[in-house]
């Protein structure tokens, strides 16, 4: 009884043993190098030199409190503020880094950090997807990153410069890099320099100076919603939905909400068109609203990696099936054919064979002689003895 007990433990502790073992392994396996993102703003850029370490985190409240609610609408990730200095000479730029989570995420915020003062560039200049720059001041977004520079010292050539910095910001390419379609599709005649403003949720819409009510927008089924003035005191708002369905149930909420109070929308226009909802209010002459809400289209965009209706596929594979089903029964049907013809032939001369005939023979045919030669007629019986 003792000798099996120890021998047990010891069996015992192997197995424990082994388990410890195979669970060491199994950690070990899953263990990964993760690397840390590269930094958002580079030590150096042309001629400024960042003075000490740059200033990071991935929460809006510590690069800018009151706008809390808006970054995280905007799905900002991370941040990186640092001040630059000339290497050579005096002056210096204090810059700041927000990088989002899409390049959506970095067009909205564009529109809400860009002040009236803010001009676009120049004819032939550019800096980044878009830009806006004053005298001592430069905002412009590139990917998924937004750069708001400040000169604080001295003088500088910010559009110029800054194109340095843009080729050292992170970049990023597929779905999440493409620039959103809404803010392209405002007519610029007649538009306010400055005033398109791009808004993914209710506090940056509100913020941005929306004129209809943010709670009826449908921001929980990702509405997209573009906001531009125009000479005249008109405004246009683009509204984009992910299906036709949710912008018809939005229009007609917004519907409901001007009717309950004309007088403070002025003249109104509203067109829907698929997922997208346009809508013309404000001071709009009644034949340039008209005008101006049926002049914007979506695109029509021709894909061949997309993939075919349910329909479409139904129909092929019934085509594929009866061509399949009839080759098939053409194979078989010939196939049998020379098996029969096998069977018969073999089958008779087996016969041949078993009556003592040879197994191939000519075949005996009947002939008629349709020579037209006379000849004499030979009788057989009783009758030939008297004709002779």
């Amino acid at each position: 009884m003792d000798k099996n007990y120890f021998r047990f433990r010891v069996v015992a502790r192997c197995v424990f043993s082994l388990c410890l073992v195979g669970v060491a392994f199994g950690q070990e396996a899953k263990t990964s190098l993760v690397l840390p993102p590269a930094p958002l703003l580079p030590a150096k850029f042309g001629a400024w030199q960042m003075n000490g370490a740059a200033t990071t985190g991935n929460d809006g409240a510590q690069v800018d409190g009151a706008n809390t609610a808006a970054l995280k609408e905007f799905g900002i990730d991370r941040f990186s503020v640092a001040t630059y200095a000339r290497e050579r000479g005096s002056g210096s730029v204090e810059v700041k880094a927000l990088q989002f989570g899409d390049a959506t995420g970095a067009a909205g915020a564009f529109t809400f950090y860009r002040k009236p003062e803010l001009r676009g560039l120049a004819a032939g200049q550019k800096l980044g997807a878009s830009a806006a720059i004053s005298t001592d001041e430069a905002l412009f977004w590139s990917g998924t990153t937004l750069v708001i520079a400040r000169v604080t010292q001295g003088r500088a050539a910010l559009a110029t410069e800054l194109k340095e910095l843009e080729v050292a910001l992170p970049k990023i390419g597929g779905p999440k890099g493409a620039a959103p379609l809404l803010p392209t599709l405002v007519p610029v005649k007649g538009l306010e320099q400055g005033s398109v403003r791009y808004a993914l949720g209710p506090v940056s819409y509100a913020a941005e100076g929306g004129v209809l009510p943010a709670e009826i927008l449908g921001w929980d089924k990702s509405g997209e919603v573009v906001t531009a003035k125009y000479s005249g005191g008109g405004v246009l708002t683009l509204l984009l939905y992910p299906t036709p369905q949710i912008a018809g149930e939005r229009g007609r909420a917004i519907e409901a909400a001007m009717n309950a109070d004309r007088s403070k929308y002025g003249t109104v226009k509203l067109r829907r068109e698929g997922p997208m909802l346009v809508l013309a209010s404000g001071g709009f002459a009644p034949v340039a609203e008209k005008e101006l809400v049926e002049a914007i289209h979506l695109p029509v965009q021709l894909t061949w990696d997309k993939k075919m209706p349910l329909e479409f596929h139904a129909e092929v594979q019934k085509t594929y099936s009866l061509l399949t089903s009839i080759m098939v029964f053409c194979g078989v049907g010939a196939l049998g054919a020379i098996i029969l013809g096998l069977f018969l032939g073999f089958g008779r001369a087996t016969v041949r064979v078993w009556m003592g005939k040879p197994a191939a023979s000519e075949p005996e045919f009947l002939r008629i002689d349709l020579r037209g030669q006379t000849a004499p007629i030979h009788l057989d019986g009783p009758e030939a003895g008297t004709q002779g």
